[in-house]
C-alpha cells in the first residue's frame, strides 16, 4: 500500500504556510527562546524563496492585538500580501484555503504561533477536510509553555501530522550537494541561520579549503564541501 508520507519533501511537492508570526503572539511564547524561534522561521522563509516554494503568510487581528508580521519575514517576500483573519483557525478563512489550493501542492509545511491553538486547529481541520499532508516545523513554532507546545505536537502526531525541524526541511529540499543551482544560496543561508552548523561551514572553507578570510557582507563563490 502506498504511503505518501514516505516521499521526501522536494521543491516540487511542498508549500509553506507561516501562521501568526507577529510580535504579540511571540511575546506569549515560553516553549523556546523567542529570538532563536525568529531566526528559524526567517531561515525557513529564505529557504522557501531559494527553492521557489509557494508560501502563504497569514495573520490574525493585526491592528487590534497581534501587531504586524516580523519585518525580517516581510523582507524575504517584498510586496507579498499577508492574509488577515479573525478566526484562530486559519483553515476557517476562505482566502487561506484558496491560496493553498492555488499552490497545488499536497504537502503543507507549517510554522506558526501558538502551537497549541493556531497550529493544531489548522492541522487537524486541513487533514479532516482534505487530502493535505501536514508537516509541522517544531522549532519554527512556539507555545505558551513547553508543555503546551509538546502536548500539542504529540496530539498532532497522533492524528498523522509529521514533525520536522526547519533545517531538516531545508536539507531535504537540497538533497544533493551536486545540485549547483541552489548550493551557494543554501550555504549562505546555513552560515547565517544554522548556528554551529554554519560555523562549521565557515571553518571548512577557511581552514580546510583555504578560502580567503572575508567579512559577513562579502560574497564569495563557494566550492562544494561535505555536509557537516
Amino acid at each position: 500500500m502506498s504511503n505518501a508520507k514516505l516521499e521526501v519533501l522536494t521543491p516540487q511537492n511542498s508549500q509553506l504556510i507561516i501562521i501568526d508570526h507577529q510580535p504579540q503572539m511571540a511575546f506569549g511564547v515560553q516553549s523556546m527562546d523567542r529570538q532563536l524561534m525568529k531566526n528559524n522561521v526567517v531561515g525557513l522563509a529564505k529557504a522557501a524563496k531559494v527553492f521557489d516554494i509557494p508560501t502563504t503568510i497569514t495573520t490574525v487581528e493585526s491592528d487590534s492585538f497581534s501587531g504586524y508580521t516580523y519585518p525580517e519575514l516581510l523582507d524575504v517576500f517584498p510586496g507579498k500580501e499577508t492574509l488577515e483573519r479573525t478566526s484562530m483557525n486559519s483553515w476557517d478563512d476562505q482566502k487561506v484555503r484558496d491560496a493553498l489550493a492555488a499552490a497545488g501542492r499536497r504537502k503543507i509545511i507549517v510554522a506558526g504561533l501558538w502551537t497549541e491553538v493556531c497550529n493544531t486547529t489548522f492541522a487537524l481541520s486541513a487533514m479532516h477536510d482534505s487530502d493535505y499532508e501536514i508537516y509541522m516545523v517544531a522549532d519554527a513554532s512556539g507555545g505558551t509553555s513547553k508543555e503546551a507546545h509538546d502536548y500539542a505536537m504529540q496530539r498532532m502526531v497522533q492524528a498523522g501530522v509529521v514533525p520536522v525541524t526547519w533545517q531538516q526541511v531545508v536539507l531535504e529540499w537540497q538533497r544533493d550537494w551536486a545540485r549547483r543551482d541552489s548550493y551557494d544560496a543554501v550555504m549562505a543561508l546555513v552560515k547565517e541561520h544554522s548556528g554551529a552548523y554554519g560555523m562549521g561551514v565557515d571553518y571548512a572553507y577557511t581552514m580546510v579549503h583555504k578560502a580567503a578570510q572575508r567579512t559577513a557582507t562579502q560574497h564569495v563563490s563557494l566550492a562544494p564541501v561535505p555536509a557537516v
